[in-house]
């Protein structure tokens, strides 16, 4: 089984990538995504928010990191993939899956799959545009409001020339309803298509990817907002290791944070840290309580005080 990182706009950032591959059992990570609208963009775009093409493309822990673009037109899809493959992405990823509202109202992400036609012309030409030994990947949901088309939006990137297709197992419509996954769906795409397919969605533990992988017939999964509220996941889902318990978490948030305000972000850091606080919360109620603590907080200073008591407070538990 390969474990895929998602590539989780706003949220998983290069800091956030390291932090991840770092604990392991990622075999891939995918960028935010880049806009493509008109134009190839300057390089400096593609090395903010992918410092990685710096390290040979990968995390320090030696994670690949893909850049994934999104955008409608084939002939600038397919620029911008050319020269992020030039600064050394060792792939391009495709985002034909993005449910935003923003996105969709441009004509990106998930609104691409009203259209499988012009989503197999972006794919056709970025595999074009891409040198044959570098993998060119998308990832799609079953469809807009349906999942009758999902078949023909699969076949749409793979016949397009696409290496591998990561699909969300819920539509456009489903939004991350949990009651909408619908793993088993994937499944005749599985068996149809003749590149590898990914499953993603609604996976929290260890037995949902078990039964993911059963029902969806794959062999690979995509961990996404179950990657931050159980910082160990991949390897959790793997059987390595054992879920963070909640003292774990509090370290790994404190040690995060520093490395955060230690970097060109830092200003950002009180929303950062909330942010991920609301995904740990799905699966650790000790962290409903602090999180009432830490939310009315604006200090950086008083948000890394109150992180180091909170982990003081939780060592004590354990002992």
């Amino acid at each position: 089984m390969r474990v895929v990182l998602a590539p989780m706009e706003g949220v998983m950032d290069p800091l956030m990538r390291q932090v991840f591959t770092e604990i392991g059992g990622y075999d891939l990570c995918v960028t935010e995504f880049v806009r493509v609208v008109n134009q190839c963009l300057p390089e400096k775009v593609y090395r903010r928010l992918c410092p990685e093409l710096a390290q040979g493309g990968a995390t320090l822990a030696g994670t690949p990191v893909r850049v994934q673009l999104l955008g409608q037109s084939p002939e600038w899809m397919a620029e911008n993939a050319a020269f992020a493959s030039e600064l050394g992405s060792p792939g391009i990823d495709l985002n034909f899956g993005c449910p935003a509202k923003s996105v969709n109202r441009s004509n990106g992400g998930a609104v691409m799959l009203k259209t499988p036609e012009q989503l197999h012309q972006v794919v056709k030409a970025v595999r074009a545009a891409v040198p044959t030994h570098l993998p060119v990947t998308a990832k799609v949901r079953l469809g807009w409001d349906s999942c009758d088309n999902a078949m023909e939006i699969a076949d749409a990137a793979a016949s397009g020339g696409a290496d591998e297709l990561a699909i969300h197992a819920r539509t456009k419509a489903d939004g991350y309803r949990a009651e909408r996954i619908n793993w088993a769906r994937i499944k005749p795409i599985a068996q149809a298509l003749s590149i590898p397919v990914v499953a993603n969605g609604e996976i929290w533990n260890r037995q949902d990817a078990l039964n993911c992988l059963d029902q969806s017939g794959c062999q690979d999964i995509m961990l996404g907002r179950g990657a931050l509220a159980v910082p160990n996941l991949a390897k959790v889902v793997r059987g390595e290791q054992a879920r963070y318990d909640w003292h774990q978490v509090v370290a790994l948030m404190a040690n995060y944070a520093q490395r955060e305000i230690d970097g060109e972000k830092w200003i950002y850091f009180p929303n950062r840290i909330k942010q991920w606080l609301r995904y740990i919360i799905m699966q650790y109620p000790e962290a409903e309580p602090f999180f009432c603590q830490l939310r009315v907080l604006r200090d950086v200073d008083e948000i890394i005080a109150t992180l180091y008591k909170e982990e003081e407070r939780a060592q004590r538990a354990l002992a």
